[in-house]
């Protein structure tokens, strides 16, 4: 296939899955704040939009890990070829779209690093894939980041519920933090938008070495970064609000002041990591900020067989989506422009058929409560009593 028709191609690809990226882990960052009443729907998903739109300006350190230490290019590399990154994006979305039919607890992240590393693997090999970087900035941060937030959100909570204590005889006595969440859960989409938008800025730009129109190393265009903030942050505004008012109802068990403790910690975090370059799973800080500040309430204990589950759902991301990336890779080398038209037509068909599996399946809790929503039936919390009014004098 001619070159520059598989570079529009594949940042086309890219895009989409960007867009597609807003509307799925943004529910995870508004569903709290809606759940409890602060925001509307609508209000959310725009200030959401907004937000992830700013974010992605902040910074390009992620995406400067992704375009140029994943994969080893340059003198001694391998010259990637856009062709397997092309490739590696049909791994990503194929499996984000099977994850998000079957309720499974995924990271759009994790399958798109999957996706590229399965590809390469075709393509060059092992000693194409630097493992270093990969340990160090995907799978490291992967590990200690969940565990960093949630340790952040179980001290936040407790010291919200000391701090408030005081309240615990009256009614909504801690009604003030479902105000504060405004400012978390918009903190949590900045955030978002500064490592998730970074990471189809990371893809772009390595097509863009991968077809000698940018040099290895270099910085990320400013075209780039512009299209991929206004794709995440069209896919928030576009979609994202159908999914958190579906969403909202899973986080109903999580009081407000847990909630403001758990995206607290999340945008904590993840803006923390994004300015090392840490290319981490948003959703899977949040989960683990959320199960943090489970743990935070009083009369709590972990479900491990919950957590497990979901840590299991963690772990099959990167090598499947890898192994989805890497047949694709197959076909599309040995098979040239053919192999390209058949994993488009296959790709779209795939992505095409969930959505109207989708459509026809009942909407429960297994197809459409978000991760993060999911990730709070891992703590068991003893039901306390209903505070009661104080009998007026007559």
């Amino acid at each position: 296939m001619d070159t520059p028709l598989i570079v529009v191609l594949v940042i086309a690809l890219a895009l989409f899955f960007d867009f597609t990226n807003g509307f799925h882990d943004t529910a995870n960052a508004m569903a709290t704040p809606i759940a409890t009443g602060a925001l509307r729907p609508k209000v959310a998903v725009a200030l959401a939009a907004v937000l992830n739109l700013v974010g992605a300006f902040l910074s390009t350190e992620v995406a400067m890990t992704i375009s140029g230490g994943i994969i080893k290019e340059g003198p001694g590399g391998v010259l990637i070829t856009p062709e397997l990154i092309f490739a590696g994006l049909i791994g990503a979305i194929v499996w984000n779209m099977i994850t998000w039919l079957l309720g499974l607890p995924s990271s759009s992240s994790h399958a798109l690093f999957g996706g590229l590393i399965g590809a390469a693997l075709v393509g060059f090999g092992v000693g194409a894939i630097d493992f270093s970087v990969v340990l160090s900035k995907v799978i490291l941060p992967a590990l200690l980041a969940p565990l960093t937030a949630g340790l952040i959100a179980y001290v936040a909570t407790k010291l919200a519920y000391a701090i408030t204590r005081r309240y615990d005889g009256k009614p909504d006595g801690r009604d003030g933090f479902r105000h504060a969440q405004i400012f978390s859960s918009s903190l949590v989409a900045l955030a978002h938008g500064t490592n998730d938008a970074q990471k189809t800025m990371g893809i772009i730009t390595l097509t863009l070495v991968a077809a000698g129109a940018q040099a290895v190393g270099s910085d990320v265009q400013p075209w780039v970064i512009v299209t991929c903030a206004v794709a995440i942050a069209l896919g928030t505004y576009m979609g994202g609000w159908r999914i958190i008012k579906t969403l909202g109802t899973g986080l109903t068990d999580v009081k407000p002041a847990q909630g403001f403790a758990a995206e607290t910690a999340t945008a904590a975090t993840i803006l923390a990591s994004s300015h090392v370059g840490f290319a981490l799973s948003t959703t899977q800080v949040a989960s683990g900020s959320v199960i943090g500040s489970g743990l935070g309430r009083r009369g709590s204990k972990v479900r491990w067989r919950t957590a497990g589950r979901i840590g299991v759902g963690w772990l099959l991301t990167l090598p499947a989506a890898g192994a989805v990336g890497a047949v694709a890779a197959f076909v599309a080398l040995h098979l040239g422009v053919v192999g390209i038209v058949i994993d488009t037509v296959v790709g779209v068909a795939v992505i095409a058929g969930i959505f109207l599996w989708s459509r026809r399946t009942e909407v429960s809790a297994n197809n459409v409560v978000s991760e993060v929503a999911a990730s709070g039936s891992a703590v068991k919390i003893k039901r306390n009593p209903k505070p009661k009014k104080k009998a007026k004098n007559s």
